[in-house]
């Protein structure tokens, strides 16, 4: 934890607090007891905003809080560092019902667990792996700067052709801190490796899987789920269906995304040459039919 987070950490849990006790008077409860905590799950650059965004508009259609609390998180962005299990399960352990919260986080058995019980509405988003890899070099190199691979990719790679490949099949720890001028604790894994210990949200009907690219093409239909997988985890919302389907929806706004770039399906197909799909399809394996992306 950085010395801007610990003095940070305070402001944050007064803030969800405060906005806690004003939804006690907004929904004219005395506790959110009954509502479930609305967590968003995500592999990184898979349309975690917009996903967020979803779950912040359930503060205004029903008992839910969104309290400004810090992503919950395997790895450490600063450090590269992987939080252990039992940081990640003390983070989830702190929320309480009606709470938004969001995160990446590896489907371990313990998290699986907490996140699939009673009183959840987990959610996890995935993209096709091959958008995920161009979207990662834009966000490390040029907009990440605090980013513990920013160095590596700004200044050792220099094409967008290098970073792509690096994105796809990943980086010896060693090269990383030669770049970085301090221990980066974790190599960056290739594309299947950082995606396999996510594997296990797919296979819990407790956690609604959700495709970044279904936002886009079916936005209206998309949000309508969400909704539903809350009703069925214990959420009552207090608008009719349809109408809090709208407020979610209305709640959409990639711009006002810090990592938005270009909010698109497919750019890939123009990113990637030759060498880069025979890249990929050597490192994925069948990484993409098993997310159902292609046969």
């Amino acid at each position: 934890m950085t010395f801007k987070t610990k003095m940070s950490e305070p402001a944050r849990l007064a803030r969800w607090r405060l906005r806690r006790w004003q939804a006690f008077l907004r929904w004219r409860r005395l506790s959110l007891a009954g509502s479930p905590v609305l967590f968003a799950n995500s592999f990184p650059k898979s349309g975690t905003h917009l996903l967020t965004q979803v779950m912040h508009g359930f503060s205004r259609i029903g008992p839910a809080v969104d309290g400004g609390l810090p992503a919950v998180v395997t790895f450490d962005g600063f450090t590269g560092r992987q939080r252990s299990q039992t940081e990640i399960l003390a983070d989830l352990r702190r929320l309480l019902p009606g709470d938004i919260a969001y995160g990446h986080v590896h489907a371990f058995p313990q998290a699986v667990e907490f996140l699939c019980q009673d009183g959840m509405a987990a959610y996890f988003i995935l993209r096709d792996p091959r958008d995920v890899v161009v979207s990662h070099v834009h966000y490390v190199a040029e907009m990440a700067p605090s980013h513990i691979h920013h160095r590596y990719y700004h200044e050792v790679l220099h094409t967008f052709d290098e970073r792509l490949k690096a994105s796809i099949a990943g980086v010896p720890e060693q090269e990383l801190e030669r770049a970085a001028g301090k221990p980066v604790f974790e190599a960056l894994p290739d594309i299947r490796q950082r995606f396999e210990p996510f594997f296990g949200w797919l296979e819990r009907p407790q956690a609604l899987v959700l495709r970044y690219e279904d936002f886009l093409s079916e936005r209206r239909e998309t949000v309508q789920k969400v909704l539903e997988h809350a009703i069925r985890r214990g959420f009552k919302p207090a608008s009719p269906f349809d109408e809090a389907v709208g407020a979610l929806e209305a709640s959409i706004d990639p711009q006002r995304s810090p990592t938005f770039r270009s909010g698109k399906a497919g750019g890939w197909r123009s990113a990637f040459n030759d060498e880069h799909r025979q890249l990929f399809q050597q490192v994925a394996g069948d990484l993409i039919a098993r997310l159902g992306y292609e046969a």
